[in-house]
């Protein structure tokens, strides 16, 4: 079996390398997926700045929104690029995008103070997010093995 991953002079074998190359590039897959929500949203956003503004103030009601705005596309891009980047930056980019992604969901998605179908809705959004944020950690820990590799 160790044959198979080195070469006579203790390189690795063209199968291992093989190996490597397709794990980088379902990694690469998966997380260009797993974050698309996000660098998409901080496109749009700056597609549309003004729509961007509202959508602050209508979720959080913070001032200005204008800055928050600005702060959360630059959390959305950045955490994205550095999980797509992998090795260190993967670990980086996973705990910004999980960050992010618990307190929006805190904020936007209370389904505890809610009632009827926006309960229900809420309550399956948020444990979505949830979803995303375990998505998050695996990424980050798969990307650091990639990189050491």
């Amino acid at each position: 079996m160790c044959q198979l991953l080195t070469t006579v002079s203790g390189e690795p074998s063209a199968a291992l390398v093989g190996q490597f190359k397709m794990a980088r590039g379902v990694y690469t897959l998966g997380v260009l997926l797993l974050t698309s929500a996000f660098w998409l949203s901080a496109i749009f956003k700056i597609l549309d700045f003004d729509g961007a503004i509202q959508e602050v103030r209508g979720l959080t009601g913070l001032e200005p929104a204008s800055i928050v705005a600005v702060l959360v596309i630059a959390v959305q891009l950045s955490g994205s690029a550095l999980l797509i980047w992998g090795g260190r930056a993967s670990v980086i980019g996973a705990v910004i995008l999980s960050g992010f992604t618990v307190a929006a969901t805190l904020i936007a998605h209370a389904w505890w103070v809610k009632d009827g179908v926006d309960r229900v809705r809420d309550f399956n959004v948020f444990f979505e997010h949830l979803g995303l944020v375990g998505g998050f950690i695996l990424a980050g820990l798969l990307g650091l093995q990639l990189r050491r590799r």
